[in-house]
């Protein structure tokens, strides 16, 4: 499928003050080029998803900004701070939460927070405050004096990422923070990184789910073959992809004959009774649907829109494999 291609823009200019920005970022390993040449620019006080297949280059591209890897090639800024001439500088505005937690398991949450507060250097008493502050914010206190291997994976998750706001960084990066916790946990986590944004913290988030990218992030850059493919807002990206319609059903024969007439260029289907009218799924679009049917006189039992979603997205421009899946993206309207 021949899909345009939204550009990122360069990090020069626009109205925001960058958080993270970046052009030409380029990184191999051996004779496997991994980054090729990628543009960013994350304003302030957002979320920006990063998404791509595994092997994309999504990790490589965290630990370059987050100073743990060189690139071969290209700039970048982070909190204002150089990568190259001022790594030190990165590494103090940022903190990290990684697919693994750095939190351990064989003592208490708190002291994990107390030790997290001893790297970073803090006066007892103050490390003391901060902790009790993150521990309650996070909902940690009633298991602030128990083992952390006896947390459940999304207490786990929020200790981690307690530990990492110890700090106060400005800049979180979040590599698939997610992952393997169950739906409740999952929409836990969600709350905490709108908390977090709400307080002006900037989030830069890979994930493998792309209904986490689409819920939670201001702007979704898609990564594929070490290049940035797609960028843009989830509704720009959904954009890309065609195959909106909308689907009309009706029980009885002579109004969907009436209906098909009316509507002209439509997928007809006999034997179901049902209309399927290429669309947008803007209200407009709609509008002019229903408008139609009512100067025939005609009413449909059941309209439903389909509007592409981040899954149709992401395959279209990965050219990976559609799973099954459950359609997010319908609206049934009676």
């Amino acid at each position: 499928m021949d899909i345009p291609v939204m550009h990122t823009s360069k990090f020069a200019g626009g109205p925001s003050p960058a958080a993270i920005s970046a052009v030409g970022l380029r990184k191999s390993y051996g004779d496997k080029l991994v980054l090729d040449g990628i543009d960013l620019r994350i304003p302030s006080g957002s979320v920006f998803a990063l998404l791509g297949p595994n092997g994309a280059g999504k990790t490589t591209a965290v630990n370059i900004l987050t100073t743990l890897v060189t690139a071969d090639g290209g700039q970048a800024q982070v909190g204002g701070h150089d990568l190259t001439a001022d790594a030190q500088g990165v590494r103090g505005v940022i903190g990290v939460t990684g697919q693994f937690s750095a939190v351990d398991g064989l003592i208490t949450g708190e002291e994990n927070m107390l030790l997290m507060a001893d790297l970073h250097r803090l006066p007892k008493a103050e490390g003391r405050r901060i902790a009790a502050g993150l521990l309650e914010r996070f909902d940690l206190v009633d298991a602030a004096g128990k083992p952390a291997a006896s947390y459940s994976g999304g207490m786990r998750r929020r200790l981690d990422i307690a530990m990492t706001l110890v700090g106060g960084p400005r800049i979180i990066f979040l590599d698939e923070p997610t992952t393997g916790l169950d739906p409740r946990s999952r929409h836990g986590m969600w709350s905490v990184i709108r908390e977090l944004v709400d307080d002006g913290v900037t989030v830069f988030l890979t994930t493998q789910y792309l209904d986490e990218a689409d819920e939670l992030a201001d702007r979704i850059a898609v990564l594929d073959g070490g290049r940035i493919v797609a960028e843009g807002t989830a509704a720009d990206l959904k954009r890309l992809v065609p195959g909106g319609h909308v689907r009309l059903r009706f029980t009885g024969p002579e109004c969907y004959r009436a209906a098909a007439a009316a509507l002209g260029d439509v997928v007809a289907d006999d034997e179901a009774l049902t209309l399927q009218i290429p669309s947008d799924g803007s209200q407009r679009a709609l509008r002019e649907v229903l408008d139609r049917l009512d100067e025939a006189g005609v009413e449909a039992d059941e309209l439903t829109v389909h509007t592409p979603d981040l899954d149709d997205v992401f395959f279209a421009l990965t050219g990976a494999t559609v799973p099954v899946r459950n359609d997010r993206s319908k609206e049934t309207v009676r």
